[in-house]
């Protein structure tokens, strides 16, 4: 999803097709090592948009984290390696706001990284991720001078948008309720239930509005990135600036598909962190602003679920 939209804006920004290497999972396991630096050593690449990952909801999380935690880290580390190896001098890194403590003060901070528990759902995947910044940071700070590389990363907070995974057990809260809300819409169901009790508070981001961010941050002069950022806390928030009720959300979510019924919650299911909303201070100081509200990215993302039925 990520990557896509990344190629639409690179595309749109005048990158010619030529000009953007890809490869899908089909095509390349970035999980193999020698694979990833044969990719390199072929092609060549003078940037890099790291935004593959291993990703799902809470559900997916919870029965997969052996494979949340190694193909994330085989992944990012594969990769940030065989890029220094083979001289590219700039690379992003695409994290997730699932980094920072459960219980962080709000809005959270670049500086709430490590200074407590993580969620424990998503604990490998946020594992992960931090060690992609810490590689990205650990690259710069013992070749940066020596070899002029400078990696960065950013940290998107809740995306949707074209090209999710609308699976209806391992996707993400956006695309399983607009698949629950359009098969209730389509079977006449009285009412749909939602996990949790609907109180936790959640930011979105529309995937065309991160991937905006990524090529603004990657642009960069690194005098202005290095003015906002440290050494060892060189990651940058990307968010929208507000966050709604899941509860909200699941309103805007029926709102958008046309649904008519009751939605109910179910309190026995987890409910996750309270509240995630980012501080995107240092974005904004950077220039960049969101685009695309919430109710108008739902309307987009509706219709691409409707083009994969």
């Amino acid at each position: 999803m990520v990557g896509s939209a990344i190629v639409r804006q690179l595309l749109g920004a005048g990158h010619t097709p030529e000009q953007i290497v890809t490869r899908t999972r089909a095509e390349l396991d970035l999980t193999d090592q020698a694979a990833v630096r044969a990719f390199f050593a072929q092609e060549k690449p003078t940037e890099v948009y790291l935004a593959a990952a291993k990703v799902g909801g809470i559900h997916a999380n919870n029965t997969y984290p052996a494979e949340f935690i190694y193909d994330n880290l085989m992944v990012e580390a594969n990769i940030i390696d065989a890029a220094f190896r083979q001289g590219v001098k700039k690379l992003l890194f695409l994290g997730s706001s699932c980094i920072y403590p459960k219980l962080a003060a709000q809005p959270m901070a670049e500086s709430a990284l490590l200074t407590g528990t993580l969620e424990p759902t998503n604990e490998p995947y946020a594992i992960a991720k931090i060690a992609g910044i810490k590689l990205c940071e650990s690259y710069n700070r013992q070749y940066g001078k020596e070899h002029g590389i400078d990696y960065r990363s950013v940290m998107p907070t809740n995306l949707y948008g074209p090209g999710d995974n609308y699976h209806p057990e391992n996707s993400h809260v956006i695309p399983a309720l607009l698949r629950r809300f359009h098969e209730a819409k389509q079977g006449n169901l009285p009412a749909v239930a939602i996990w949790g009790s609907g109180k936790p508070y959640r930011e979105f981001l529309y995937v065309d509005d991160m991937a905006s961010a990524s090529i603004h941050v990657m642009n960069l002069p690194k005098q202005q990135y290095e003015t906002h950022t440290l050494p060892m806390q060189g990651h940058i928030n990307v968010g929208y600036g507000s966050d709604v009720t899941i509860a909200e959300l699941a309103a805007t979510v029926g709102k958008v598909v046309g649904y008519q019924g009751q939605i109910t919650f179910d309190a026995t299911k987890p409910d996750g962190a309270p509240r995630k909303l980012m501080d995107s201070g240092r974005l904004r100081a950077f220039g960049w602003a969101p685009k695309v509200d919430l109710e108008q990215g739902l309307g987009i993302a509706y219709q691409d679920f409707l083009t994969k039925q």
